[in-house]
């Protein structure tokens, strides 16, 4: 277990901050990448932040403090639901998240927030506040009962998730484990109806959170997640390769999409040429694997994982055209990465995309979800027209220039902080045009 690094101390009026990920990865969703990018740019603001993970461990920058929460990370690869040695077992929370894993549940969450319970429980004056990033256990709860300020980040219902694992899935037993797996949300739900402040990434993603988990739209505002705009540009050196597209997914879930974009892909390859490169690992035997191989697409499509964001920037800059099939979102990393590379975007009207891409046809092209043909014809569209190409590029880039940077991010979530420890009511949903 890494050892702890202690936070730079804040700037006068500035806030002390202990900012929780209950897994830190870096590469797997948006939960690295947010607290990794925005406690780099509060800290820039002036405020001291120290994050509380869980394995697997964070990437974070300069400045920013780092205290590890042991877990039992249970899912870590290269053995995943792996049996722990009698001597990892040293707390009740331990017993608990293996119990949860063998009653096919995901422990994560409820194990993390009793473990920093405990944690902060004997720190209550190094800190002003609490930003706690998706956990939504009870071990939250008592800390907002202890009186800890505290601002919660959702960035999209969680019950979107269960919902379309459910209707991708036959079968009864793969049912029943599907919502064992999803367990969790119970507990969140109504962990986050007691909470008085929760911050979420979009306006679709704020009226779902109000609709589908019943928090109620005071308590609740919108401040959008960023790009590192210094890496994800264009690059001079790199060059187009013709018929290159490129697709990022964090996981092999029938929610990203990747099943009707390579269904896109297989009729596209009939008519020209096209290759097809997929940020992300596809499970051996899962949905995404199998329909490669029943397409017999090997031979155009590339997956590739374990990218610096460099790296990744540099392949969005070979691609002509980008793509986003998800058939929800409650923001979109992957679609404000590659419009700031300067990369038009094929995206989906799922979820929150629409107001993340922007107007279809001028800041990139929108499509339904779940329907292949549409896919199919945006993106020969874009492929037949260089001119819409650089210019749906172009515009894009301004487009995230203007709205989605981490430092609008870090500002709208310190204005947060203020109006928490002030006793006023969260600032007003950012707006996005």
């Amino acid at each position: 277990m890494p050892e702890r690094v202690t936070a730079r101390a804040a700037a006068p009026g500035k806030s002390r901050v202990a900012f929780l990920i209950y897994r830190g990865n870096p590469r797997c969703g948006g939960q690295g990448v947010y607290t990794r990018h925005l406690t780099r740019e509060l800290v820039a603001l002036g405020h001291s932040v120290e994050v509380f993970s869980g394995p697997p461990w964070p990437e974070l920058d300069e400045g920013v403090g780092f205290t590890p929460v042991r877990g039992l990370d249970l899912y870590r690869d290269p053995d995943p639901f792996r049996i722990p040695a009698r001597r990892e077992f040293t707390s009740r929370e331990d017993v608990a998240e293996f119990a949860i894993m063998l009653g096919a549940g995901f422990g994560e969450p409820y194990a993390f927030s009793r473990r920093v319970h405990k944690i902060l429980s004997r720190r209550r004056d190094d800190f002003d506040i609490i930003h706690d990033n998706q956990c939504m256990g009870p071990g939250i709860e008592a800390l907002v009962a202890d009186g800890w300020p505290l601002l919660e980040t959702l960035h999209h219902p969680i019950t979107v998730d269960r919902s379309i694992a459910l209707e991708h899935t036959s079968g009864v037993i793969k049912r029943v484990t599907t919502r064992r797996w999803f367990g969790f949300l119970r507990m969140q739900v109504r962990v986050l109806r007691s909470l008085p402040a929760v911050l979420t990434v979009s306006h679709n993603s704020k009226v779902d959170i109000n609709a589908q988990m019943g928090v109620p739209l005071e308590r609740l505002t919108v401040v959008p997640v960023g790009v590192d705009q210094d890496v994800f540009r264009p690059y001079e050196d790199v060059v187009k390769r013709p018929g290159r597209l490129m697709v990022t997914s964090s996981s092999d879930v029938p929610m990203k999409g990747l099943v009707p974009l390579l269904e896109a892909i297989a009729k596209l390859r009939i008519e020209r040429d096209v290759e097809l490169v997929v940020i992300g690992r596809p499970r051996p035997g899962g949905r995404v694997a199998t329909t490669l191989e029943r397409l017999g697409l090997s031979d155009i499509v590339t997956t590739i994982s374990g990218v610096s964001d460099e790296e990744l920037a540099r392949l969005y800059g070979e691609a002509e055209v980008a793509i986003v099939p998800s058939l929800y979102e409650g923001f979109s990393l992957p679609a404000i990465e590659a419009m700031a590379c300067g990369v038009p975007v094929v995206a989906t009207t799922g979820g929150a995309l629409p107001e993340v891409v922007g107007v279809s046809g001028e800041t990139g092209l929108l499509v339904a979800p779940n329907d292949p043909e549409a896919l199919v014809e945006a993106i020969r569209r874009l492929l037949d027209d260089a001119t819409l190409r650089h210019e749906l590029g172009r515009r894009g880039r301004e487009r995230v220039m203007e709205r989605f940077t981490w430092q609008v991010t870090a500002r709208g979530t310190a204005a947060c902080y203020d109006a928490i420890l002030a006793g006023r009511p969260l600032p007003a949903a950012m707006a996005f045009d």
